[in-house]
């Protein structure tokens, strides 16, 4: 990170990634940020190493599908990242019949897009109940009355 540019952020940034280890783009949105603070979203940064573990920490103990929702909300308004979790087409018989992910952008690590899902899928495994609400949500177990 440019020293000059340090003063000037509200707020701590995330450490830059070993180089190559990583596909986040940290430092082009650091530049676009810089050289067109209204048109970069550097939301993503804010969420530091620390903050990560205390993020994965709260999505493993969900119980709820609302708690899932709000935490989905949460991390698009507060960081800008969309949670998908999304039925396979080949069916739902496990928890690894759900693709999910988080939707790419700049600024995202790569670890940041592996772990989140991964204490997703953990919480869905705790909780089956939860993902018998998504596929709900989902009209998947639903269905309509028959006339």
């Amino acid at each position: 990170m440019p020293v000059e540019l340090a003063p000037l952020l509200p707020f701590p940034l995330r450490k830059e990634c070993p180089p190559g280890a990583c596909d986040c783009q940290r430092d082009a949105l650091l530049d676009q940020w810089q050289s067109q603070p209204e048109s970069a979203d550097i939301r993503i940064m804010r969420l530091t190493r620390e903050e990560e573990k205390q993020l994965l920490a709260r999505i493993e103990s969900l119980e709820t599908y609302a708690d899932l929702c709000r935490i989905e909300q949460r991390l698009l308004d507060l960081l800008g990242v969309e949670l998908t979790i999304t039925p396979s087409v080949n069916g739902v018989r496990t928890v690894m019949g759900l693709q999910i992910r988080l939707t790419p952008r700049p600024g995202l690590c790569r670890r940041t897009r592996e772990a989140v899902p991964a204490a997703v899928r953990l919480c869905l495994t705790r909780h089956p109940e939860i993902v018998y609400a998504l596929l709900d949500a989902g009209d998947l177990l639903g269905g309509t009355a028959a006339p």
